[in-house]
Formats: structure tokens, C-alpha cells, sequence
């Protein structure tokens, strides 16, 4: 049954992984009406140690681990890594590139957390630029001031495209076996990754020579807020040729190849989530998914009972509560 609550459990150890809904904007959408807090708290076990995270949100928000509130959302990344799947995700190929970057910003900050500062600095320097391109057209600021915020933004770009790049080579190197598996090897697949960031000096450049459009624009339109990647199947683009299907499989590939780069990054596998699941795939695609997933901790949500292989516990979610 819909509409019960099970997909606050997906949100709950999501948000206590990373500090934020992969849903809600803002934290405070997390908070039921007529309440003012919301506490999400859970345990975890790894080979090495066990320990607990507690999120309380209201005015603000507090994270604690092992009751020790932190300082900086980047000592909460890597304590317990996931990997989601939710209906949302069939459109990442056909939306447009922000959902990409999204996949790719969830993925390596859970890795690596200077990731999540290098970015957060960007954006910061990004808006600031943006500010003053609006002030250089309507106030008539000196545009020379530009330099300082072009600078900024090129050495950040420079280290959050490396880590891209990094992440989207381990993906290239991995996906056609994952994908191969899928489709029975009937089809080849490649990912192209779009950056105008790759050199330093090139950015630079590019930022210069495109100044008066942004001043008229009023908004910096090179950049790794920019980047893309774009996936070929059989040598055509999957968002434009690629049937329904086809996209659902890549999509597939891609939480797959997030998984193994997790693993062994860390050297254990990740929480695999499963937000209704069943809802968007075929009886075929599900039993080559769970195949592939051996020794994995999955979770899943539905809306009916489903035909478990190994030890399974199952849980009833109504009306927001487990009974």
C-alpha cells in the first residue's frame, strides 16, 4: 500500500549517512506538521566497530555520533556509506545534466570529503561572482574585479574536476562488465564526461573570453556547475535512441559500478537502499540486479511481498508506523 510511511525509513538512513534528504530541499520539510523537531537515530555494525548517529532537526540542525555532536558535516560522510535507488532515478539519463551531477556528487562525497568542502566553496565563490556580474551591468562596477572571483572559481574547478574525472574513469573501467551481465552481452556501452574545466588556464581563458555574455546574462555560464556526462549504447546516445528499457538498464549499470567503487574504496560493501523498486522494472532486470548484489545488506520498499532467495526479514509499514 502506498502513502504509509515506507519510504521515511529510506529517507532516515540516507539522511543519517549524509546530513540531508535525498527528497526534502530544506531540513525543516523533514519535520512532521503540528511538531517542532524531528530525531532520526540509528546503529550501525562493521567489521571493525560499531557505533550510532543522531540527527535532531528543528530551529536547526545538530548531528551526533556516538553522542559527540560534530563541528562539520564532512567527519559524519564515510561512517555509513549507502547506495540509493529510487523511482527518480529512471530519469537521470532523460532529465537534464544537474541530475548527473547529482549522481556523481552523492557518490565520490561520501568518499571522499574534501569533495563536499572543495564544492560547497565553489558554489559560495560561484554566487558571489554572479552578485557582482549583476552589479557590473546595473551599478556600473568595475569589471576588472572579476579576476579575484575567475581565479577562485579556477582553482576550485581544477581540484572538484579531478575528482570527477577520477570517479568517472573507475565507472568506464567497470561498467561494460556490469552492463554485460544485464543484457546478456548484447550491448556496449560508453560514457563521455563534459567539463570545460580540464585545464586551468583554459578555464581562464574560456571565463575571459566569455565576460560580456555573462555580464549580460548576469550569471557565469562556464564552469563544473556546467559538467555533464553522456552514455552510448552501441554507439548512440541512450536519452536520445535508447528505449525505456535501455535507460532503466543503464541506470542499473551505474548503482552497480557505485557499489563495486565503494567497496573497494572502503573495503566494505555499502547499505543498499531500494525505494519501490519493484515499481520500475521488469521481472528480468530484477532477477539480474539481485544476482549481482550477493552479500550485500539491502532494503527495500513495495507494495507487495516479494519472493526472497535468502534470509530475508519483512517488515509491514502502516500508517507510518512498523507493526
Amino acid at each position: 500500500m502506498n502513502a504509509q510511511g515506507k519510504t521515511n525509513i529510506i529517507e532516515a538512513i540516507f539522511l543519517s549517512a549524509f546530513g540531508k534528504s535525498f527528497r526534502a530541499k530544506k531540513d525543516k520539510e523533514l519535520i512532521k506538521d503540528n511538531k517542532e523537531e524531528t530525531i532520526v537515530e540509528i546503529f550501525y555494525e562493521k567489521e571493525d566497530r560499531e557505533g550510532s548517529i543522531k540527527t535532531i532537526i528543528n530551529e536547526k540542525k545538530e548531528i551526533f555520533i556516538n553522542g559527540i555532536k560534530i563541528k562539520r558535516l564532512s567527519e559524519l560522510l564515510g561512517n555509513v556509506n549507502v547506495v540509493l535507488f529510487y523511482p527518480d532515478d529512471i530519469n537521470i539519463l532523460k532529465t537534464g545534466p544537474a541530475s548527473r551531477r547529482r549522481f556523481l556528487n552523492v557518490m565520490i562525497s561520501q568518499l571522499k570529503p574534501n569533495y563536499v568542502y572543495c564544492m560547497n566553496l565553489y558554489l559560495k565563490n560561484l554566487e558571489q561572482r554572479n552578485k557582482y556580474l549583476k552589479q557590473i551591468r546595473f551599478e556600473n562596477k568595475d569589471e576588472k574585479l572579476l579576476d579575484i572571483w575567475d581565479e577562485n572559481l579556477a582553482e576550485c574547478s581544477k581540484k572538484i574536476y579531478e575528482y570527477r574525472f577520477e570517479y568517472i574513469e573507475k565507472i568506464k573501467s567497470i561498467i561494460n562488465e556490469k552492463h554485460s551481465k544485464i543484457t546478456n552481452g548484447k550491448e556496449n556501452i560508453e560514457i563521455k564526461f563534459i567539463s570545460d574545466c580540464k585545464d586551468k588556464d583554459e578555464y581562464l581563458k574560456g571565463l575571459k573570453e566569455e565576460r560580456q555574455s555573462d555580464i549580460k546574462k548576469g550569471y557565469t555560464t562556464k564552469g563544473v556547475h556546467r559538467d555533464d556526462f553522456e552514455v552510448f549504447i552501441n554507439g548512440k546516445k541512450v536519452n536520445v535512441y535508447g528505449s525505456q528499457g535501455q535507460n532503466r538498464t543503464v541506470i542499473l549499470s551505474l548503482k552497480m559500478c557505485e557499489m563495486e567503487i565503494v567497496k573497494d574504496e572502503t573495503g566494505e560493501l555499502p547499505i543498499l537502499l531500494l525505494d519501490d523498486f519493484m515499481s520500475e522494472l521488469d521481472n528480468y532486470r530484477i532477477k539480474m540486479f539481485f544476482e549481482n548484489i550477493e552479500k550485500t545488506q539491502v532494503i527495500i520498499t513495495c507494495t507487495e511481498k516479494i519472493e526472497a532467495q535468502e534470509e530475508t526479514t519483512f517488515f509491514k509499514v502502516e500508517n507510518g508506523k512498523i507493526i
